[in-house]
Order: structure tokens, then sequence, then C-alpha cells
């Protein structure tokens, strides 16, 4: 919406201008998200806590989480709503894109948002059951896949195309074989983002920084000049999502403002589900799913951790680990929470450098 009001201002005076590059309205859109979860924040926690909608802990779990019991949950829907009004303020609102990112966001959010009102509000311990809540993250994802893959440009071979990093001519043609990927890479990243949402302040931080990275990658593939010179798949307007991403680093860093240890509230699912399925379709709209990969390790790991316990436990009545997600074996072992946060980052920090540098090492 400023965009047309500066587009429109430009007339009278050309400083306007400005408001057309991308890299600006990005940080604008990570200062605007910040500053509406700062002013935000402190009421929507007021009024969970009135409304008793608190977190439940597990008592099979570490010790130390009895403590969060009751504390604020259900706090994600801040952050979804700072990116939305974010996206719109700065967004070109004529961008496909953008509204493809934006609309499945908030799509997988309200699945989440169900389950935790459900859980929270209603008193129903299940929720949203297992199948309910994957029959309708497939809905979506399927939705969004077919969509893109029907609106894709056809004239444009990367638009459908595998980016395989490190290799600068590797670009296998996916053909049909694009909305598969692109369902399981929306879906696995929307439910690996809720695994990790354990600990205080422990997913947020990497989904910022993935999240930043991948608008990055995507600018990057927007600007002609700059995907030549990289040899990366050259999107035209891919990269105004990057104004999606600046609004969620700064609603992630506002949220992290009252989410860090010892957290004041909790995202819950409605905010696990929504980032995680954000980060998905950044990367599936950049053709950047396997150094997302890359990048969200710390999602991976975690995500893998639950499968091989499950599968183990199945099979040999034997656990790999003391408790899963990952994490939790850590805190099991005797790492204070504190420590296994901030080491986590610090590997996400290290993976997203990685990702990074596939942009040249090719």
């Amino acid at each position: 919406m400023l965009l047309y009001l500066a587009q429109h201002l430009e007339h009278y005076y050309s400083g306007f201008n400005v408001f057309q590059y991308l890299t600006l309205r990005a940080v604008l859109a990570a200062l605007t998200a910040l500053a509406i979860s700062f002013m935000v924040g402190p009421f929507v926690i007021r009024r969970l806590s009135l409304y008793h909608i608190g977190q439940t802990v597990r008592d099979d779990g570490p010790q130390t989480h009895l403590s969060k019991a009751g504390t604020p949950t259900m706090g994600g829907a801040l952050i979804l709503l700072a990116i939305a009004i974010t996206t719109l303020l700065w967004a070109n609102l004529w961008n496909r894109y953008v509204w493809v990112v934006l609309i499945t966001t908030l799509l997988f959010g309200a699945i989440g948002l169900v389950d935790d009102y459900r859980k929270l509000v209603l008193r129903d311990p299940k929720g949203l059951s297992a199948g309910q809540k994957y029959f309708w993250q497939s809905l979506v994802a399927l939705g969004v896949a077919i969509f893109l893959y029907a609106t894709a440009d056809m004239t444009n071979p990367f638009e459908t195309q595998l980016t395989v990093p490190f290799f600068k001519h590797i670009h296998p043609s996916l053909g049909l074989l694009f909305i598969p990927l692109t369902y399981v890479v929306i879906v696995g990243t929307s439910n690996a983002v809720n695994l990790t949402d354990g600990l205080d302040g422990l997913a947020i931080m990497p989904t910022v920084m993935v999240g930043g990275a991948l608008g990055i990658f995507a600018y990057a593939s927007g600007h002609a000049q700059f995907a030549t010179y990289l040899s990366i798949p050259a999107i035209p307007g891919v990269g105004e999502v990057i104004v999606f991403c600046g609004a969620l680093v700064g609603a992630g860093l506002g949220f992290l403002w009252f989410n860090a240890y010892p957290a004041q509230v909790f995202m819950g699912d409605v905010g696990a589900l929504g980032l995680g399925a954000a980060l998905g379709v950044l990367a599936v709209v950049a053709r950047q799913e396997l150094v997302l990969m890359i990048m969200g390790g710390v999602f991976v790991m975690e995500t893998v951790s639950v499968i091989l316990q499950v599968i183990s436990f199945k099979f040999t009545g034997r656990r790999i680990f003391r408790m899963a997600p990952l994490h939790h074996h850590f805190e099991l072992k005797g790492w204070p929470e504190p420590r296994v946060i901030v080491r986590f980052w610090i590997v996400t920090v290290i993976l997203v450098m990685v990702g990074l540098a596939t942009l040249k090492i090719r």
C-alpha cells in the first residue's frame, strides 16, 4: 500500500522514487514488523494471561520444564499478524510470489490456530488429530504446488528445475515431479519447525536466520545480472519476496524479545506451523530446496531424531536418545536450557553461512 502511495507522490517529488528499491523496502519491512511486535506484544501477552491460555507441560519430560506450565502460548499469532500487516504495507501486491508466500504462511498458521484453540481454550487435550492436521496441511501444500506449477513460465526452465548446491551446470528438470517436491518441502519444513519449538527461543532464531538468508537468494534470483553472475536460477519477480523475508526477520526478532529465556510467551502451533511453511515455500519459489536442508540443518536434525527414535523403539524396544526431539536429549544429559539454545543457534549460524557460500562456490 505504501509503495503505491510513494509511486503517486513521486509525481510531485522525485525523492519518493527511493521506495522502488527492494533492499530499502526490505529494511523498512523489518523495522515495521519489529515495531508492531514491540507495541502489540505486551497487550497480547496480557490478554492470553487473562484468558488463561497457557502452556501445558508433559510430566515425563525434563523436570526443569514444569515451571513453564501456564506460560501464555499462541503468541505466534503476533508474529503472523506483524508479517501480514507489514507485507501488505511495503510489498508490491501485484506480485504473485508475494501472495503465494503470504497466503501459505497464514493458512498453515490457521491450522495451528485451530489446534491450539481446541487444546488451550476448549480444553480438548487431543486438539486436531494427527490425521486431521496432516489432511489440511496436505490440502494447502498441494494447492500451492499445483498453482506454482500451473502458473510457471514454461519458457523459463529455471522455474521448474532443481538447483543442486555447489554445482554450476547441474539443473535437472523436474516436470510434474515439481508438485510432489514442493508438497514435501512445505509440509516437511512446517512440521520440522514445530518439532524444534520446544525451548525458549530455540525455533524462532534459526527461523529468522534461515528466512533472512532465503531472502538474499530470492533477491539475487530476481535480479537478472546477479543471477547470471552467480549462476543461480534467474526468476523474474521473485526478488519481491525479500520484503516478506524482511517482515519475517523483524517480526521474529520482536517475538524473541518476549520469547527469550525465561520466556514470557510461546508461539504455539499457530506460529511454528506458519513459519515453517513460510520457509518451505520461500525455498521453493527461490528454487533453493536443497540449500534449505543445509541452512535448516537444526530442523532436519530434530526431525530425524524423532523418526529414528520411533523406528528404533518400534522394532527393537530401545531408544536411541534419552528423549526426542534432540534438544530434550541434551537437556536430560545435563545441559542447562540456555546452553542447548545458544549452541543450536551457533550451529544454525554456521549452516546458514555454508548455505550462503553456495552462491559463489560452484
